[in-house]
């Protein structure tokens, strides 16, 4: 058996760049932007009036003029106008350009309108005021948004206003989620006394989707010949697979050897943390990697999120998800010499910090606690004893 860490590495070791594809905008959000988004023109592209009202020529306010004869008005979407006698105002609306002449907007809020004159009603105005200048947030050239992002909101909004109708993103990885076992029916299926329902298929699908990830479906039976003929074609045709079951110590547990006449090189098998301890990990010549989980299915919803998705990060461009800590709320006794990933419930005290309350449950086949919890605690090996108010990193899986 390998440590966490060590295991973390090896994983890591085998990510390498999957590819670039350009994506309607729509299409793009929540993918990883691979190139930058620069401004086309200055941001605003003119000077922009940020207020209904009246624009006049300051130095008139600043001799005495209170009034000023409506001479037009601007209209957001429409040219330039110009104000040909200063002792006039034009009306103005927000998002319109300045008109030439002027130099300082006031608003309606602080004038009287009578007669197409406007008369102010304040004595102090502040030359160019209400007035967002052109290039003021950014200049034609600049980068806006650096790429290696996850696309977000944000991001799509910057792209429409530069004109990008594409954009090229990181590309996904081919993937497959196979489930294994003759205990496993349809979840549309009445399970036998000896059966149960497939359902790690179905969560695992459920995680990858949240990282935009639509993976194929399969089931393996628990039949050597059959797994040889069906489980080398995928790796002929995916670049991800993961297997759910099948690597423990049970006599029908194949996989592994199924893997290994495959050409799979094994990396690792059996890691020192519960649950998930039986993970099997390797890569085939092809660079076609497997994460072949136990079909526990805490330990491979843990086994999931501790690894596969450190590893996607990292394969689509992504820096290292920042690690989270949360303080412990009770004590913890474990005595077995290994990582410990206990399931917790969240919440926060007065001053921001992350509490991590255990919610024991039944083992690694409990999937229902997982509905209970918010996130799992790493608890490290090496000791017996977790004391309420230590420290420790977490996993949020909601």
């Amino acid at each position: 058996m390998i440590t966490v860490a060590a295991a973390q590495d090896i994983i890591l070791s085998t990510t390498k760049d999957t590819g670039i594809e350009s994506l309607p905008l729509a299409a793009s959000l929540g993918k990883v932007l691979r190139e930058n988004l620069t401004a086309d023109r200055d941001f605003p592209p003119y000077d922009r009036v940020t207020m209904d009202g009246i624009a006049i020529h300051w130095d008139c306010f600043d001799q005495g003029s209170r009034s000023f004869p409506i001479a037009g008005i601007a209209a957001a979407g429409a040219p330039q106008l110009s104000l040909n006698n200063p002792a006039a105002c034009l009306e103005v609306m927000t998002g319109s350009i300045l008109p030439a002449g002027v130099d300082t907007v006031i608003r309606y809020e602080d004038l009287e309108l009578k007669d197409q004159v406007a008369y102010l009603r304040v004595d102090t105005v502040k030359k160019g005021q209400n007035i967002h200048r052109q290039g003021e947030d950014r200049q034609g050239g600049d980068v806006l948004v650096s790429g290696g992002r996850i696309i977000s909101s944000a991001e799509i909004g910057v792209a429409a206003t530069i004109g990008k109708t594409h954009l090229a993103t990181s590309r996904l990885p081919k993937t497959i989620i196979i489930s294994t076992g003759d205990e496993l029916v349809e979840i549309d299926q009445q399970p036998l006394a000896h059966q149960i329902r497939k359902s790690n298929i179905h969560q695992l699908a459920a995680i990858l989707k949240t990282h935009q990830i639509i993976a194929d479906t399969f089931h393996l039976n628990d039949e050597m010949d059959e797994i040889l003929v069906q489980l080398g074609s995928i790796i002929e045709n995916y670049e991800v697979v993961l297997l759910s079951g099948g690597v423990s110590k049970g006599k029908f547990d194949f996989l592994p050897a199924a893997l290994a006449k495959l050409g799979v090189q094994q990396l690792f098998h059996r890691i020192q943390q519960r649950p998930g301890k039986p993970f099997w990990f390797g890569q085939h010549p092809s660079g076609t990697v497997v994460f072949a989980l136990p079909g526990n299915p805490v330990s491979s919803f843990l086994c999931t999120h501790r690894y596969f998705l450190p590893w996607l990060r990292q394969s689509i461009g992504l820096p290292a998800a920042p690690v989270k800590f949360a303080i412990l709320q009770k004590r913890i006794d474990f005595k077995p010499d290994l990582t410990y990933f206990l399931e917790v419930k969240i919440s926060y005290s007065a001053e921001g910090q992350i509490l991590a309350m255990p919610i024991r449950g039944n083992g690694s086949g409990d999937l229902a606690n997982l509905v209970d919890a918010d996130a799992v605690i790493e608890l490290p090996q090496g000791k017996n004893e977790y004391q309420a108010g230590e420290v420790y990193p977490i996993i949020f899986y909601r």
